[in-house]
């Protein structure tokens, strides 16, 4: 595992300690576990984004189209 050295506002670090504490949980471990759902939260709205983006493309919806029509080709024959 790396170390990292950061800065942090006082107001911030403040309200780590006050929450390490009620945890009895070490700081690293807080910020270790915040910044992890944070990366995940992004990974997250940029899946939404790509979605989004894909929805108003007309090759891909195109592409989609013809892939339900080969589908319910598929499930009426058999």
């Amino acid at each position: 595992m790396a170390t990292y050295t950061s800065t942090l506002p006082d107001a911030l670090l403040e309200l780590l300690n006050e929450k390490a504490k009620q945890l009895a949980m070490p700081k690293n471990k807080i910020i270790e576990k915040a910044l992890s759902l944070y990366l995940e939260q992004i990974k997250r709205a940029e899946y939404i984004q790509s979605f989004q983006n894909a929805s108003s493309d007309k090759n891909i919806l195109d592409m989609a189209e013809e892939g339900m029509a080969e589908y319910h080709k598929q499930i009426t024959d058999s």
